[in-house]
């Protein structure tokens, strides 16, 4: 069993609200195999608690906007790990020190890798850009 197309779309919309608001080291793993309540996880880490809250908010504000309501939310109050449940993705948004402490990668390394080409089309578009003249 793999991920579906629906949360692979919604890791992609996740991933890019993500990365909108400066979160790094951003990891879908499809994790279906082994989870029967969600088809990937998507880990995102922010560099303090203002950070990890601005990008829980970011990817919760994108995912509404396409119609994609959050289940449940953990963690907003100490900003040191929010998880957010959309079903098909749930994301965890790590202050980097917590992602470190509790390796959610080294617990599902048996786990598949995404791939999300995070920043491609904004690389597109800046090549398609006409470039300025002096």
């Amino acid at each position: 069993m793999t991920a579906s197309t629906r949360a692979i779309e919604l890791a992609h919309v996740a991933a890019k609200a993500a990365d909108k608001r400066l979160g790094f080291d951003i990891v879908a793993l499809d994790v279906s195999n082994n989870m029967p309540l969600t088809d990937i996880f998507l880990l995102v880490s922010g560099r303090n608690e203002r950070m990890v809250l601005s990008i829980a908010d970011e990817i919760e504000d994108a995912m509404r906007d396409i119609g994609q309501r959050t289940l449940r939310r953990e963690g907003r109050r100490e900003g040191r790990w929010v998880l957010l449940d959309f079903n098909d993705i749930v994301v965890h948004v790590f202050h980097e020190e917590e992602r470190m402490f509790y390796g959610l990668e080294r617990l599902w390394n048996d786990a598949p890798v995404v791939k999300l080409d995070i920043g491609a089309e904004d690389a597109e578009s800046a090549d398609s850009a006409p470039e300025a003249q002096s």
